[in-house]
């Protein structure tokens, strides 16, 4: 059976990706990674100390976290991205370049894998297993696989730390913003 036009739009995804990284290389497509995750942690343990300062610009309690994590967030992009550009000329004049590329297409197309996986494992909840275009494709119900098997993997994971008890900060710094009768301890 040949490839559908949803064959071709994964094959492209996945070569897409491993192009992108290719011209920037593993060491900048990993420090761009490690910068989201770090700018996520800063939003979500500083962006409701920052919003205490938007209480006379912003009347929305909720609002002030979001602009707070949100500055955060770019905030962190922004140093990440420059010191993404320094490691990167570094690499550059050490002359790993070649090898840092070829590492960055094998990771760029594990990262267009895992949006594949992603988008399959998400369609498959809705009713598109009836649509043709779905039935017909050689390479959707590889992905499903993948996509069943991780969803597994992660629910036993979870399932495990949900039965180890789950410990939260008694306090996370907006709390009391988005929940006025939560009281931290004192």
């Amino acid at each position: 059976m040949p490839f559908t036009l949803v064959d071709w739009a994964i094959v492209a995804i996945i070569a897409i990706s491993a192009l992108i990284s290719l011209s920037r290389g593993f060491v900048k497509e990993a420090l761009s990674l490690v910068t989201w995750i770090i700018a996520g942690a800063v939003a979500w343990m500083f962006g409701g100390s920052l919003s205490e300062y938007f209480v006379g610009y912003i009347e929305t309690p909720s609002a002030r976290v979001i602009a707070g994590c949100a500055i955060m967030f770019v905030a962190t992009l922004i140093v990440g991205a420059m010191i993404n550009y320094l490691i990167g000329e570094l690499v550059r004049v050490t002359g790993l370049s070649g090898t840092d590329r070829f590492l960055g297409m094998a990771f760029g197309a594990a990262r267009g894998v895992l949006l594949v996986v992603v988008a399959v494992g998400l369609l498959s909840l809705g009713p598109v297993q009836q649509d043709g275009w779905w039935k017909e494709s050689q390479l959707v119900p590889k992905f499903l696989l993948v996509a069943d098997w991780s969803k597994n993997l992660i629910l036993g994971w979870s399932s495990q730390w949900l039965a180890s008890g789950i410990s939260v900060p008694a306090d996370i710094p907006f709390k009391e913003q988005l929940l006025p009768s939560a009281k931290t301890p004192q």
